[in-house]
């Protein structure tokens, strides 16, 4: 139960959230108009090693094949399997390790907080929902590519694969009704693109990132099931909006200290 109670809080409250940082995002140009012949952090990409967290609002939806003989009589009252859109929040750490002048490895373990939807229609005007909060525990393996940099802003694109494991969903245990059955693990592939913004004493960038999944998520050991047996195939695709803070190891340190120069 309190699982489920926190969950629907951060989908209540992730917007705000979210508001908050874009306002927060468009202050810090100007901020950094007043000092626009200084450059912030200029040894930060010579660290080996860059640690930070990141924030992000996602919509994730089923991309959905029908099986065969779902043209057949046998499926004339099903009309269509529909797959809607829904919002959700993530929260993840951010592990980069600096290989060359424009290229990066990262990793960002993610625990993702989503609401996956199919709608099933049917032939006289009814429908039926199936909604779950799967909430996944991800582990992309990046590689960034970035662009030259120009003062305190760097342009950046990045790729790599998305492993994830269903943590848990407020249905997983519930055996009450029947439900729409999925395995409990995952496999994307995400690019997006972003840009670092330079801040006197952090990194800040926001991001754009697309997954397309690779897996399909159905469960096929429940074929007689009234939920599956329509499906042949089903993918998680999601759209996110990330907000990431990067310090180095020389970033945190206080005055009082000696920072390395590279």
């Amino acid at each position: 139960m309190y699982s489920t109670y926190f969950r629907h809080q951060l989908y209540l409250h992730s917007y705000k959230v979210v508001f908050a940082l874009v306002v927060f995002w468009g202050v810090i140009p100007n901020v950094s108009q007043a000092q626009i012949n200084s450059v912030n952090l200029p040894n930060f990409d010579e660290q080996r090693w860059h640690f930070g967290f990141m924030l992000g609002m996602h919509t994730s939806a089923y991309q959905s094949q029908y099986v065969d003989a779902f043209v057949t009589p046998s499926y004339d009252t099903l009309h269509s399997v529909v797959p809607p859109s829904n919002p959700g929040f993530k929260i993840g750490f951010v592990v980069d390790y600096h290989l060359m002048e424009t290229l990066d490895i990262r990793f960002s373990p993610t625990v993702a907080f989503n609401q996956l939807e199919l709608e099933y229609r049917y032939s006289d005007g009814t429908s039926v929902s199936d909604i779950q909060d799967p909430t996944y525990v991800e582990f992309p393996i990046l590689l960034k590519y970035k662009s030259v940099r120009r003062r305190n802003r760097r342009m950046y694109f990045l790729g790599g694969v998305n492993p994830a494991i269903k943590a848990t969903s407020s249905k997983d245990k519930d055996n009450s009704i029947e439900r729409l059955q999925t395995k409990g693990y995952n496999l994307s592939l995400d690019i997006g693109v972003g840009m670092d913004l330079y801040q006197p004493l952090f990194k800040f960038s926001p991001e754009l990132r697309y997954s397309f999944g690779l897996v399909n998520v159905l469960d096929g050991d429940s074929a007689t099931n009234d939920f599956n047996a329509p499906m042949k195939r089903l993918t998680i695709h999601t759209l996110a909006f990330y907000i990431t803070f990067e310090g180095g190891p020389s970033t945190f340190r206080r005055k009082g200290g000696k920072q390395k120069r590279h």
